[in-house]
């Protein structure tokens, strides 16, 4: 495993100071520095007559071969007390020298990779371990190539990098248009539902409009009562209108029906006053089209495939109910189609809440599904509480994410 003059070499320089009971005295730097420059290769003068010259020569070789500098340094063992004795006592060679990877042995435990200029020398001096297999000349030849294997391993590592930046870059490139796809069609949909929600309301401000200006009332002669009725209808109806200009969300829609229902209810309070008539109690809207006003009953109804339900109605629509005729319903746009207005979808939950309030919800829809839209009032899009659709049928409301020098590299019988 070893050649036979580097283990002689190892033995007598071991036995003779041991002996002598002195460490080897250090060779100056300067001897170091001329032998490096001239071939590349320092041998210490007390061990150089024991290693065979084709070792040398193997060296010299190697340095000679090599893309980045390389030099060698073998000093008998003891030369140096530390491996930070040894990087002291190397460092004005080093300085002198110039730039390149210095291959050290100092004794059976002390094969050192210095440099001036290169990092990662534990790196070079483990791929040499692994190339020498236990041979001291054969490991300080194999410097070179370690040096190259872990240049290749460097580059390969900055060619990963570079392929798993571009890949993340991919990634977040990706996740980033689908986010602003999504947000996009998002935004696409609440413009289309506040359009339609939108018109809807307008539709309803307008008929108000249109049905309290029929009044056509002469406030100077008329009682207090009828006047301050006629004013409330009048603020509610100014009130529905800005609310609607100011539109920019359709849940803001709440606050527009609940504007109107207001006003439908004082207009009739003040046609029963000019009237003469007892001004009725105030009751929810007709449940078949909140533009009719107040209702004046309950009629037992059912919505196509559903059970009966009691809902409010007018006078006109219960009447059509009770003799099996079509009461005449709210119908709103949805993708170009006109459908009731209770089963157009959750988008128009707010519309129903502004006019019926969480309480007539309660009473007029608990345990009947009318469409999606009032799956969405009852499970949790208005009422906010935990109420799935057996709830429902139900009737419950419930309420409801190192080492020592050489570092692990041991020779086997390396001591000189």
């Amino acid at each position: 495993m070893l050649t036979a003059g580097l283990a002689a070499a190892v033995v007598t320089a071991s036995v003779v100071p041991a002996a002598a009971e002195a460490e080897p005295e250090a060779p100056e730097t300067q001897d170091i520095v001329a032998e490096l420059e001239n071939d590349g290769v320092f041998i210490d003068p007390t061990i150089a007559d024991q290693i065979p010259s084709a070792d040398e020569s193997a060296l010299e070789s190697a340095a000679a071969g090599s893309d980045v500098p390389v030099y060698y340094v073998i000093l008998p063992s003891g030369t140096v007390g530390s491996e930070a004795g040894l990087e002291t006592y190397l460092e004005p060679v080093m300085g002198e020298v110039g730039d390149g990877v210095y291959g050290v042995l100092a004794g059976s435990d002390a094969f050192r990779v210095l440099s001036p200029n290169v990092e990662d020398t534990e790196a070079i001096r483990e791929a040499a371990l692994a190339e020498g297999d236990n041979n001291q000349i054969t490991t300080l030849a194999a410097v070179p190539e370690a040096i190259d294997t872990v240049e290749e391993d460097a580059a390969a590592g900055a060619t990963s990098g570079v392929v798993l930046l571009a890949i993340l870059v991919l990634l977040v490139a990706g996740g980033g248009w689908f986010v602003y796809n999504q947000r996009k069609k998002r935004a696409a949909e609440k413009a289309k539902q506040l359009a339609e929600i939108k018109q809807m309301a307008t539709e309803d401000v307008v008929r108000l409009g249109e049905d309290v200006a029929r009044l056509e009332i002469d406030l100077s002669a008329v009682d207090e009562e009828t006047r301050t009725d006629y004013s409330r209808a009048m603020d509610s109806y100014d009130q529905a209108k800005s609310l609607l200009d100011t539109l920019q969300e359709p849940d803001q829609v709440r606050m527009v029906t609940g504007a109107l229902e207001d006003g439908r209810y004082y207009m009739t309070a003040t046609r029963a006053r000019l009237n003469g008539q007892e001004v009725p109690a105030r009751r929810g809207p007709c449940f078949f089209n909140p533009q009719h006003g107040p209702s004046t009953t309950d009629v037992e109804w059912a919505p196509p495939g559903g059970s009966p339900r009691s809902v409010t109605a007018c006078d006109s629509c219960a009447q059509a109910v009770r003799t099996g005729g079509q009461p005449d319903v709210r119908l709103v746009e949805v993708d170009g189609e006109r459908r009731p207005y209770y089963d157009a979808g959750p988008a128009y939950s707010p519309y129903a809440g502004g006019y019926f309030g969480m309480d007539m919800m309660m009473g007029m829809f608990t345990g009947m599904m009318m469409g999606s839209m009032m799956g969405s009032m009852l499970g949790g899009g208005m009422m906010g509480g935990d109420m799935g659709a057996g709830d429902m049928g139900g009737g419950d409301m419930g309420g409801d994410f190192g080492g020592d020098f050489g570092g692990g590299g041991d020779f086997g019988g390396f001591d000189f």
